[in-house]
């Protein structure tokens, strides 16, 4: 326990509903929390007896407790969500999952096209969705198109075309850009199409199979044929997804812990149509209940600035207290009403076996992924002839083009794997561009000195991608720093440059080391060497394309010189500006809520 009074800061603590943020002695903060009674809750982590050994490991890190009243709990909420969203307390759960998802959208005009979007929803037409994953879009686009053969090229080449493109050969458009089809044919078609997309199947086939019929009795058996397939895929399309339509806008969660391990899987169910699935693997801090599990889930899911299209209702497994809250708040944010239900019969039961089964599937997948590198561990420990199993492994890697905006990536891994907490980037100047060498050890030496001035954690192996050149340079900068308690280890690659054919090269016996293509331990070095390369390239064009953003930024119409210096003095760079919502990028000093939105859009293409 620290020297932090608590019985001092309880004592003066109201019985109100509110929000507490707790900091460390540095001033950082460490958690936040929502309150029904601020005092009832807050003197709950400095009772004697109960707590388990991460909240005591919380509590002892207590230097100062801070508190905001609030006049509901659902305003508490809500402020929990914003606090957590922009501060990233390390031990709260943690939902990363910052991605705008993707729609289908028809465009407007007697032909419109059908193609995927994402981000802001500005052009005229219909949008549906949203989809859990770029993947489901397209499943639903290929049987759109088959279908009901609908256009998806780009209107600059549909209205230049002067013959029909390869999808009318193959069947899967009826070649309006040259009125092959007349408008009014088409129109059927998309109204189909919106049929099909809104959840009204059954209307659909009914139609479909009474203009089957029609075409049958004019002896037209050609259009009979078309109509019958039209009829049959959707049948497969109602057999496959198991669910009827009118189902409604429904989200169905499943939730498994164990471990100190999490899964929560989600159903997306639109209009009837069930259009994927995900899951999400939230990190626990301080072994939170599945009820913990679900509130912070649910919270943190529904409330972030990309979440627009709520579900009405959304089920889960078990009840929990706040719901009513919950509930209340989400449905402050979508402006009507959202359920949130637990106790659910026929087809609802169903489909929440199906989310809880696969959450629980998934969990025990990835808890068998960490004792695999558990094992994959053990194995380097014997191929290396190690007293002990190491705990701590470290890899570097450069990225750049030609030798321009040169980035060295390290990457970490302990026994469970990546600890992606620790990863850290360095933009490399003052160095020849393309020397590798060069961008390697002034990467080695920012890493090592500040770890050594903040009394980190080095670590075990250290690997380096290259052969022996680049080895040698990282021997030189450890016995620079006076380092000489990590074994450094270079992972070239082969001749043939391929998987499996990598040659190891170690500092401790100055030999070459060869491993089996199957081996445990040469699948845990590439995965730590493939880690480091990934990470590098991601930086690598994070600092090519700032200048392209900031080109964005001066191309956007009434953003000139005085605006930009007040988005950049506010949010603290570009990245920051392309995290920000709309909302609150219209709170910077003279920028209008039309100009947000268009610097919004701007950002996400």
């Amino acid at each position: 326990m620290s020297d932090f009074d608590a019985d001092n800061l309880i004592a003066s603590l109201p019985g109100q509903p509110g929000i507490y943020q707790m900091y460390d002695s540095a001033d950082k903060i460490l958690y936040v929390g929502k309150a029904k009674n601020l005092k009832n809750r807050v003197s709950s982590y400095f009772r004697q007896t109960g707590l388990n050994s991460k909240t005591m490991a919380l509590v002892s890190k207590i230097a100062q407790v801070l508190v905001t009243i609030t006049k509901t709990e659902a305003e508490a909420l809500i402020l929990e969500h914003n606090l957590i969203k922009s501060q990233q307390p390390p031990y709260n759960i943690l939902l990363r999952d910052d991605k705008s998802y993707p729609y289908l959208f028809l465009s407007a005009g007697d032909f419109p096209r059908i193609s995927l979007h994402r981000g802001a929803q500005k052009k005229k037409g219909h949008y549906f969705g949203p989809f859990p994953n770029v993947g489901a879009v397209k499943d639903s686009l290929y049987f759109l198109q088959k279908t009901f053969r609908l256009r998806n090229c780009e209107d600059s080449v549909f209205s230049n075309r002067t013959r029909p493109c390869l999808q009318y050969q193959i069947n899967r458009c009826t070649g309006p850009c040259v009125k092959l089809i007349s408008v009014d044919d088409y129109a059927k078609d998309i109204e189909h199409a919106e049929l099909f997309l809104r959840g009204s199947s059954d209307q659909l086939i009914q139609e479909l199979a009474d203009s089957m019929e029609f075409a049958a009795e004019k002896l037209d058996y050609e259009q009979a044929a078309q109509l019958r397939d039209q009829i049959a895929a959707l049948r497969r399309i109602q057999s496959q997804q198991g669910i009827d339509a009118g189902g409604g806008d429904i989200d169905i969660i499943g939730c498994a812990s164990e471990g100190g391990l999490a899964c929560v899987h989600l159903l997306f169910i639109r209009r009837g149509r069930m259009l994927g699935s995900k899951s999400y693997f939230p990190k626990l801090t301080l072994n939170q209940s599945n009820n913990e599990l679900l509130e912070s889930f649910i919270t943190q899911f529904y409330l972030a600035d990309q979440r627009k299209d709520l579900p009405r209702e959304v089920v889960i497994g078990m009840p929990l207290e706040s719901a009513g809250i919950i509930a209340e708040a989400l449905t402050l944010k979508a402006k009507r009403n959202i359920n949130i239900n637990h106790s659910v019969r026929s087809k609802r039961s169903k489909w929440l076996s199906m989310a809880q089964e696969t959450a629980e599937q998934n969990l025990k997948a990835r808890i068998g992924s960490r004792q695999n590198t558990q094992q994959r561990f053990v194995a380097l420990k014997e191929r290396l002839q190690l007293a002990e199993i190491p705990t701590r492994l470290e890899c570097f890697d450069i990225s750049h083009s030609s030798g321009e905006k040169t980035v060295a990536s390290c990457v970490v891994f302990n026994t469970e794997g990546p600890l992606k907490s620790d990863y850290r980037r360095f933009n490399i100047d003052g160095i020849t561009g393309g020397d590798d060498y060069a961008a390697m050890e002034q990467a080695l030496k920012r890493r090592y000195t500040r770890v050594q001035k903040e009394e980190g954690r080095l670590p075990d192996i250290l690997f380096v991608d290259g052969g022996k050149g680049q080895l040698n340079r990282a021997r030189a900068v450890m016995v620079e720093l006076g380092i000489n308690s990590v074994m450094l280890i270079g992972v070239a690659k082969g001749s043939t440059r391929k998987a499996g054919f990598e040659t190891l090269y170690l500092e401790t016996t100055d030999c070459e080391l060869s491993l089996d293509s199957h081996d445990p331990a040469l699948h845990l070095i590439q995965y730590i060497r493939d880690e480091s390369h990934r990470f590098a390239i991601g930086g690598h064009k994070q600092r090519r394309d700032k200048q392209r953003k900031t080109s964005r930024l001066e191309e956007i119409e009434g953003v000139g010189p005085k605006r930009r210096r007040e988005l950049l003095r506010h949010f603290g760079g570009l990245q920051e500006i392309e995290r920000a919502s709309a909302d609150e990028i219209a709170t910077v000093k003279g920028i209008s809520k039309i100009i947000a939105e268009e610097i919004y859009a701007a950002f996400r293409g």
